[in-house]
């Protein structure tokens, strides 16, 4: 791909909507961009609704900002360096209704809140010294299809209804439309608060005071904390993992696979820990429960679906509904398509 690149976003962008960039990053770079444009005009420069800029020189640093009406604004500015010379890269933009959530390698990296309205955006620029392997826009998500395309049945709340509005009150319970067992998914999407401590999902049995799943993370020392609460009393905790998943002020699509020894947890379409069954009866667990600093957006019980579901940043998305963007998909388990409908059952 040719940089300069700029090219027409058909259709604009819309919440729920992920860009991802494929690229590298040249021995000799000093600064390349990724602009998401109101226009292509250079003179006058067109609008800047959000302008993500990784610098070299020295340790390093991004810089993202808003050019308006000619006008540079603000410059916000992370010195986490995600990226590195002579190395490749995938760059996952979220487009959320107030912010840009941006995952580099998959590893959460920054965001970035709405200055310019969204409906304006209509063209990305590229510039600098980079290469481009691939931009892939997705816009088939768990948080935007209907729940029919992905066989997926919403969880009952306790009174049997789910709430009208799109923000669930926590501290927060809700009962599963049916027992949760081997080959049923749990999908959640939340968003942690800004000056976030800690927050905890748990799967439950409404038999008992007993915890069968306890996921526990806590932003301030980035511990992902998992454990049962079994016969009046907690087991030992689990806390390792690669990378921390969660971050202050962060949206995230969270998915609870389980199969008959194990839950299998992923956050925002990466695979982040397993927990072997503590609890064994699982026929049992009909309880949801957030407690803490998170808001809770939406939840889904995905049921055992025929054909494989293949996650993406947090987007579920089935087999059939794939299209065009097969190619740049990737499982839970960072397989490809090929090997996922070929090996599901091994791998599920």
């Amino acid at each position: 791909m040719i940089i300069p690149y700029v090219g027409t976003i058909l259709g604009g962008l819309v919440p729920g909507e992920l860009v991802v960039i494929h690229g590298s990053v040249p021995d000799d770079a000093d600064r390349f961009q990724v602009d998401f444009q109101c226009g292509s005009s250079i003179k006058p420069r067109a609008d800047v609704a959000f302008h993500f800029n990784p610098r070299f020189k020295r340790s390093g640093c991004i810089v993202c900002n808003t050019l308006d009406k000619e006008k540079w604004g603000w410059e916000e500015i992370t010195y986490k360096m995600p990226f590195q010379k002579g190395k490749s890269f995938e760059i996952v933009i979220m487009v959320l209704k107030d912010k840009f959530q941006v995952t580099v390698n998959e590893k959460h990296l920054l965001l970035y809140n709405h200055r310019i309205s969204l409906e304006r955006i209509d063209t990305l620029g590229i510039y600098g010294k980079v290469r481009i392997k691939s931009i892939d826009f997705i816009s088939n998500s768990l948080q935007g299809s209907q729940p029919s395309s992905l066989g997926i049945t919403k969880i009952n709340t306790e009174n049997g209804e789910m709430p009208d509005d799109s923000q669930f009150g926590v501290p927060y319970v809700g009962r599963l439309n049916s027992a949760l067992r081997p080959g049923h998914t749990v999908a959640i999407k939340g968003e942690v608060n800004k000056n976030a401590n800690s927050f905890a999902i748990n799967l439950k049995s409404s038999d008992s005071d007993d915890i069968a799943l306890h996921l526990n993370p806590r932003m301030k020392t980035e511990v992902f904390v998992r454990n049962s609460y079994l016969h009046d009393s907690w087991g030992e905790e689990e806390k390792e993992v690669a990378n921390f998943p969660f971050s202050p002020g962060m949206y995230f699509e969270l998915i609870i696979f389980c199969d008959a020894h194990q839950f299998k947890v992923a956050i925002n379409g990466v695979h982040t820990l397993e927990y072997k069954h503590r609890f064994k009866q699982l026929e049992k667990i009909n309880l949801l429960e957030v407690t803490g600093d998170v808001q809770l957006l939406d939840y889904k019980l995905v049921l055992t679906h025929p054909q494989p579901v293949f996650i993406y940043s947090g987007f579920c998305i089935c087999l059939s509904d794939l299209g065009q963007c097969l190619p740049s998909l990737r499982s839970l388990y960072n397989i490809t398509f090929h090997e996922l409908s070929k090996e599901w059952n091994r791998f599920w």
